[in-house]
């Protein structure tokens, strides 16, 4: 019995290490559609760590002295998610992207997973990427967007001193089980999806098996039906990459996450993009953060694109020219068009 533990915990050494190749494959996977395959060119990686000791792996991409844009991924997602923006800006700016705590190659850490444990993250990169006097376009996908906006309420000092502008995609400020429209007759005018139910779905550890059923299943309810090809089999493995876990303990914290005003803190010029087909954050989480900008005087824009949840993804030439204006007015360059 003895002379069998070693073999046992050899065994499960080489399963986590094949379980950590598959989902690093997963996330450099290389598409017919360029935009979507990992950036070609170098990167520097800039060591960041946070609080309680977890490691963030934070990805520093285009010229050392550019501009700078900053982009926070959603939930189950990681840095590969903006490959279609790194691709596009990359080359005039500089972009940074990591990867939040416990996604892609990021350590989990051992503090308490809070949405203010995630703004403390978000602080410690900015700090990390800014030298100082410099200031920043910020850029956020759902549980991204969440985060800046917590960032913003707990340090509202930084915004002005940080930042240039910010751009907020896909995302909410809390009621995230009140307002969702995944769960098919639920929340749509008739029944309310109950909190439990919403609670046990979000917690749960899905798996996602590249099988047609959960395909379609994830394309009608996370992303559209016309998202297809690469975009889908994109969005698929970027999700797929992230541990059952790790998915389902952060679901956990989006199912109680409220960041309240957060987004009245956000004194710079701030857009908001919607998507028209989001069940994940319906358009009605975006008009309340809109509201609150109005009334702060910092609203910028507000665009409703024909996208489920991954807008940057499935729009993303359409999101592209939208980062490209808000970019190019925070810097002070000249407009163009981006891939022109």
């Amino acid at each position: 019995m003895r002379a069998m533990l070693p073999h046992r915990a050899n065994l499960s050494r080489k399963v986590r290490d094949l379980v950590r190749e598959h989902r690093a494959d997963l996330r450099t996977r290389t598409y017919g559609n360029a935009d979507l395959n990992p950036p070609a060119g170098p990167y520097e990686v800039v060591l960041v760590t946070a609080s309680d000791g977890a490691r963030l792996r934070v990805h520093a991409y285009g010229p050392a002295d550019g501009d700078v844009i900053v982009l926070v991924h959603g939930w189950t997602c990681c840095l590969e998610y903006w490959n279609p923006q790194i691709n596009a800006f990359a080359g005039e700016y500089r972009v940074i992207a990591y990867d939040v705590r416990g996604h892609g190659e990021s350590d989990e850490g051992t503090a308490p997973l809070t949405i203010d444990q995630l703004a403390d993250d978000l602080a410690d990169v900015l700090d990390a990427v800014l030298q100082p006097g410099r200031r920043a376009v910020l850029v956020g996908h759902s549980l991204g967007g969440m985060t800046i906006q917590a960032w913003a309420g707990r340090y509202p000092q930084r915004v002005r001193r940080q930042l240039l502008a910010v751009l907020l995609t896909n995302t909410a400020a809390g009621d995230l089980i009140a307002e969702t429209t995944v769960v098919p007759f639920f929340n749509r005018g008739i029944a309310k999806l109950p909190f439990l139910v919403g609670l046990l779905g979000l917690s749960a550890p899905i798996l996602f098996p590249p099988i047609l059923p959960v395909t379609w299943v994830f394309r009608r309810q996370i992303m559209s039906l016309a998202a297809v090809g690469d975009l889908a089999a994109f969005g698929l493995n970027i999700v797929r990459s992230c541990p059952a876990r790790v998915r389902g303990r952060f679901g956990t914290l989006l199912s109680y996450l409220d960041v309240g005003r957060g987004a009245a803190k956000l004194t710079v010029p701030t857009t908001v993009i919607a998507g028209s087909a989001d069940d994940m954050t319906p358009p009605v989480h975006s008009e309340r953060i809109v509201e609150m900008l109005t009334a702060t005087g910092s609203l910028d824009g507000y665009r409703i694109l024909p996208t489920g949840h991954l807008g940057n993804v499935e729009a993303y030439r359409e999101f592209n020219a939208e980062l490209d204006r808000i970019a190019k007015s925070a810097f002070g360059i000249p407009a163009r068009v981006v891939g022109a």
